[in-house]
């Protein structure tokens, strides 16, 4: 049986190049998103391409509803091999203008279900003694942006859960990584293309040098 891949936070940019990057290598794919008519437009494009493609709702914010997509995961298909948090929430809004509210609920979709999704998949990882856990980051978490509050301090949430993950399982076989993408996904630029980008996530599933982050 295939190795599974999750990809939490599925989309038509990176998502679907890091789904063909790992489907490449043998994975089947499992997606988690809260639109399913998309979920099923990704499917059907990715089974026409010979690649084995699931998905399952849930919205990154919710916490229940992430558990519960990943409890059908387990108890349907498996342990996932690796799971890949692509979840944010795009929001352009200036510091001088949000608001509590905001920043809390865009907080839950851009850091707290990554670790949902890890509290729901760790220990079953752990009991397989092996598994890897990859975070979409972004160049917020380094040059954040005032006009892009909520998702600047998303950013460098997950820069730090990752940082803290890697620390705290250095000593286990489970790998821990993200890649801080510092520029806009563009399909036309030569670095900055899905594809590219989809590489440095297998670049890090792969590598046994206990590097955690690739800033891109």
């Amino acid at each position: 049986m295939a190795e599974l891949c999750v990809i939490v936070g599925m989309g038509e940019g990176n998502g679907m190049a890091i789904a063909r990057r790992f489907a490449s290598e043998g994975f089947a794919i499992v997606m988690v998103a809260r639109n399913e008519d998309k979920l099923k437009g990704y499917q059907a494009t990715l089974e026409t391409e010979g690649i084995t493609a699931h998905y399952f709702l849930a919205d990154a914010g919710d916490e229940a509803a992430l558990t519960a997509a990943f409890a059908a995961i387990q108890a349907q298909l498996g342990t996932p091999e690796v799971l890949i948090y692509n979840a944010a929430v795009p929001r352009m809004e200036s510091v001088l203008q949000t608001s509590y509210d905001t920043l809390v609920n865009d907080f839950k979709a851009n850091v707290a279900g990554a670790i949902a999704c890890v509290e729901s998949i760790l220990p079953a990882m752990q009991a397989e003694q092996k598994g890897t856990l990859l975070f979409t980051g972004g160049g917020f978490a380094l040059y954040p942006d005032p006009n892009f509050v909520s998702l600047s301090l998303g950013k460098a949430g997950i820069r730090v859960l990752a940082s803290t993950l890697h620390a705290a399982l250095k000593d286990s076989p489970i790998k821990v990584g993200t890649v801080t993408i510092c520029g806009t996904v563009n399909g036309n630029d030569p670095k900055y293309s899905s594809d590219r980008i989809a590489e440095e996530y297998w670049k890090l599933h792969i590598a046994e040098n206990g590097e955690y982050e690739t800033i891109y």
